[in-house]
């Protein structure tokens, strides 16, 4: 009798386990996530970007499609494992950001996360990474403490950074007279860092920094800000913010009356989609620089076609596409070079390899991490100027990476010590 309950109860356990099993798939199936899998026939690369915020533009979908050209590229398949693609958004928010980098390597097996958006989400996704010994390809994000104080030996940053950019700007601004400067500022670590980087340039020119306003993410009102910026009497508002902040400001300067007044407006961070989105006659004369121009030779426009061909419209890749390719791509290779997805090993490997794509020819990645593409400085064109829709950029000259972005001496990177 005791023999016969013990074994109805066992094998009322097993069918309480088997519903239970069924219902978490049907909830997995449901909300579209996807079941863990630890097993070694695969390698998985997670993308974590805004998907639907300020951001979305410049990174989001785009920073997806250009992870998954560079898959495609490697032919799908890396030491005859299976290359996935999981997506994930952000929301720029450090908590969710760093909550879904945990999740995905506790529960999903990730190797690598492309993270292509905020600096603060990246931080928090950064040590999340850094905790677990994965690998981290910062495709978007531009605080140059990534690859200062916060360097890992599994992290690189790709693109851009805020000493890199206000290096390019801001010597050209102030060489060309700006020389007193107000900055309306992103008020979070990206904001802090490229004011921070800016006004070193600024200073080192003979300029002054006569203030700074700084405002929320995603203000739709710049008003109180450029009110600040005018009677400061400063010749240049540097805009030390990014997305949709950025084209918001401009078209406020603009309708303000910032350059009838005499002041110059300095887009620290302009992307080619801000310039679509602000037109020629708004942006025009406006510098900017980036590692990357979608009509600059034959190999970069054919890459954008193949880019634009996933979109509807005018979708132009910009550099942060651009830099996810480059770093799945070379990421991938690492992977091939040394045998295995384990971060250490495959961290070095990528510093030891020169990057080769359709836009980098034999860059170095320093030790702490920091990829030394060439920057371009260029001028937004006048609408006389312009041939086409794509026609948006005059390159002004090509700067090496190894100077302009911070010397590894000064970076304060504890792998340099």
């Amino acid at each position: 009798m005791l023999l016969k309950q013990n074994i109805k109860l066992e094998q009322g356990e097993i069918v309480m386990r088997l519903v239970g099993l069924l219902s978490a798939a049907a909830v997995l199936a449901a909300t579209g996530s996807v079941v863990a899998q630890t097993s070694s026939d695969v390698i998985k690369i997670g993308v974590l970007t805004d998907q639907n915020g300020i951001y979305s533009y410049v990174a989001g979908r785009g920073t997806v499609e250009a992870a998954r050209l560079a898959v495609e590229d490697a032919g799908g398949k890396v030491l005859g494992k299976r290359i996935e693609i999981i997506t994930g958004d952000d929301q720029n928010k450090p908590d969710i950001g760093g909550a879904i980098a945990r999740k995905w390597i506790d529960q999903e097996n990730v190797n690598v996360i492309v993270a292509g958006t905020g600096s603060a989400s990246t931080v928090a996704i950064l040590n999340v990474v850094k905790d677990k010994d994965r690998t981290l390809l910062v495709a978007g994000a531009g605080s140059s403490d990534i690859t200062g104080k916060l360097c890992s030996p599994n992290t690189t940053q790709w693109a851009y950074d805020t000493y890199g950019v206000a290096s390019s700007v801001a010597r050209a601004v102030v060489e060309q007279g700006g020389k007193t400067w107000f900055f309306i500022a992103a008020d979070y670590s990206f904001g802090q860092a490229l004011t921070r980087d800016t006004t070193r340039f600024v200073e080192a020119g003979g300029g002054k920094v006569l203030g700074a306003a700084r405002h929320p993410l995603g203000s739709t009102d710049f008003a109180s800000y450029l009110m600040a910026a005018r009677a400061s009497g400063a010749s240049v508002v540097g805009l030390a913010n990014a997305g949709g902040d950025t084209v918001t400001a401009v078209k406020q300067a603009h309708e303000f009356g910032l350059a009838q007044g005499g002041q110059r407006l300095a887009g620290l961070l302009l992307f080619v989609n801000d310039i679509q989105a602000l037109s020629l006659d708004t942006a025009q004369q406006t510098l900017g620089a980036a590692s990357f121009y979608h009509d600059l030779n034959d190999d970069t426009k054919a890459w954008t076609k193949r880019y634009m061909e996933r979109f509807p419209g005018n979708n132009l890749p910009n550099m942060n596409h651009a830099a996810a390719y480059a770093a799945v791509r070379h990421y991938l290779k690492a992977v091939e070079a040394t045998g295995t997805e384990a971060a250490a090993q495959v961290g070095q490997k990528m510093r030891e390899l020169p990057v080769n794509d359709f836009y980098n020819k034999g860059i170095k990645i320093r030790r702490d991490g920091r990829v030394l593409h060439d920057m371009m400085l260029w001028r937004v064109k006048s609408p006389a100027e312009s041939k086409g829709p794509r026609d948006l950029f005059a390159i002004l000259q090509s700067l090496p990476g190894a100077q302009v972005f911070r010397p590894e001496s000064e970076g304060d990177c504890p792998l340099n010590k």
